[in-house]
């Protein structure tokens, strides 16, 4: 595999990172903190509320020296004010990248075109909360009177992951009178599921889609139109009261029978998976409130704040992205776990792999040439302490190196007698454990045989960074979601990639709409695919058929 140590972005700071990569790979971390006895308290940053422990990491002063004067060579100071200011760097689409127009206040002014964004962000937040409120109020009520008490969410991709992700993280915050179900997969089960225990009479679909054409989202919105006039004698007036669009197509909206009164805007400057403090976040803001929203996008503002503004050596998102680059194109690391000790953040993981490998998984730079580095690492992971039952055996002895993110609170929403200590007990021991280890000599000490003493060694060494916050309330789940964002896009600007395109997801979608025909056709299709597929898709009608 080639590595970045002996390919890169060509700067000269690279170059040096190289050279000082080479005395450092063998550098123990029980080593630099023997000869720094405050490091681990010097490692350590704090902005927004939020406090990252980075001490953990195999770095030196010299280290972070040079990742800083490589986000300076990388131009990323220019490209973090690029984005604020709406300059069109979505270069292969044409765009500006503008999802901190979404959480700017009413008293900000960016430009697009010649157009102030910010009043149009906020009028349709205002609509948003009227709407929200209505709802949550019973004052909206469905075709028959009833009140709405189920509400579900169509959409896929960033209009699926962000509502999800937020809806199971401020589950503390939601009104618990009402249900709340997303549908995203094209897979007929996932609807059925979501509905067989559902009161058509009392159910609003909230469809989310950009140009109301997707096809996983289209097809699951008139399986919802059908499900729900099959509910209510089939009156297709009654679909104005039990669906709203989250679109900007006002004819396709129209046409399905929603009211473009109830369609609730986005723009194209806005990224699917930068899009949960949009109008994407309807669901969200119907079970948690406009207030509790309007905090959450708040915390989204302050961790803008920081990075726009802050020095890169104070920068937390700045600095999470360049150990990031560190471990990915000198290390050839491959992955990395987050590993939120929250119940209320299991989806957290999920929704930033989207977030994460569509923005940076990408093999050309800007100008359309071949990397011949690494970009995109893996995300994954797991709440803790299920992770720990799990995975972390190959974390903490197998042979990949692993870097990973745990983030804490210090306070429990739940708070039930020792939980919570035994909670965080283990956030500080596994990250204590990944760094440092058991030697040989450790483990004999304790009286193992010398046959079992290899099995029982932590070569240890293995980093990670330790984000704490005080609890798990809205304005945190933004600065949290910020703050990825903020990272991702570090990394992008250092490799040179587009973080805001995803041609990637569009081959396979089109291949699809050309074998649907070949699947549901009557007649036996003339085949041009590969061997492989047309087997398969010869394999699937005969076996189709014969059910």
């Amino acid at each position: 595999m080639t590595t970045a140590v002996d390919s890169s972005p060509q700067t000269p700071a690279w170059a040096a990172l190289a050279k000082h990569y080479e005395t450092l790979r063998d550098v123990h971390l029980r080593d630099l903190f023997a000869q720094d006895l405050s490091r681990g308290q010097r490692l350590t940053l704090e902005a927004a509320g939020i406090y990252l422990d980075y001490s953990k990491n195999r770095i030196t002063d010299e280290t972070l020296r040079l990742l800083m004067r490589l986000a300076e060579e990388a131009g990323l100071r220019e490209r973090i004010d690029a984005m604020f200011r709406g300059d069109k760097i979505n270069v292969s689409e044409r765009r500006a990248v503008l999802h901190v127009a979404l959480r700017a206040p009413k008293s900000e002014s960016i430009i697009v075109e010649g157009q102030d964004v910010v009043p149009a962000v906020h009028a349709v937040l205002d609509k948003m909360a009227g709407f929200s409120t209505r709802v949550r109020s019973g004052t909206w009520r469905g075709h028959t009177g009833k009140r709405i008490v189920n509400v579900v969410n169509v959409g896929i991709g960033g209009s699926d992951l962000g509502p999800v992700m937020a809806y199971e993280a401020l589950k503390h915050y939601s009104d618990r009178s009402m249900t709340f179900r997303f549908v995203s997969n094209v897979d007929g089960t996932d609807f059925a599921e979501a509905v067989r225990d559902l009161d058509p009479a009392e159910t609003l679909f909230v469809i989310s889609s950009k140009t109301f054409t997707t096809l996983e989202t289209m097809t699951n919105a008139h399986t919802a139109r059908a499900w729900m006039l099959a509910g209510l004698g089939g009156d297709e007036t009654a679909v104005a009261k039990h669906f709203v669009a989250v679109s900007t197509n006002a004819a396709e909206v129209s046409k399905f029978g929603i009211d473009t009164a109830n369609m609730f805007e986005f723009w194209d400057w806005v990224g699917g998976r930068y899009s949960m403090d949009s109008a994407i976040g309807l669901s969200t803001m119907i079970a948690i409130g406009p207030e509790n929203f309007r905090s959450m996008l708040s915390g989204f503002h302050s961790m803008d704040v920081h990075f726009r503004t802050t020095p890169f050596e104070k920068n937390i998102p700045v600095l999470m992205g360049l150990l990031t680059l560190w471990y990915t194109d000198f290390f050839d690391a491959q992955t990395v776990a987050v590993l939120p000790y929250e119940q209320y953040l299991k989806r957290f993981p999920a929704y930033l792999q989207q977030l994460t490998m569509e923005s940076n998984g990408k093999h050309v730079t800007l100008e359309g040439a071949h990397v011949d580095y690494e970009t995109g690492p893996v995300y994954w992971g797991e709440p803790g302490t299920n992770g720990q039952h799990s995975f972390y055996q190959l974390i903490h002895q197998g042979t990949r190196l692993i870097p990973c993110d745990f983030i804490g609170f210090s306070k429990s929403l739940n708070p039930l007698g020792r939980h919570h200590d035994m909670l965080m007990a283990n956030v500080f021991a596994q990250a204590e454990a990944l760094a440092f280890g058991k030697t040989a000599e450790q483990v004999k000490a304790e009286g193992t045989p010398d046959w079992l003493v290899p099995h029982r060694v932590f070569e240890g060494n293995r980093p990670s960074n330790t984000i704490l916050a005080d609890k798990l309330t809205p304005e945190v789940l933004g600065k949290l979601v910020a703050l990825y964002e903020h990272s991702v896009f570090t990394q992008g600007t250092i490799w040179q990639i587009n973080s805001f395109d995803q041609w990637g997801v569009e081959l396979g979608k089109a291949l699809a709409q050309r074998i649907i025909p070949e699947l549901e056709g009557p007649s036996e299709p003339a085949l041009s695919h590969d061997s492989s597929t047309n087997n398969l898709i010869e394999r699937y009608r005969r076996e189709k058929e014969g059910a």
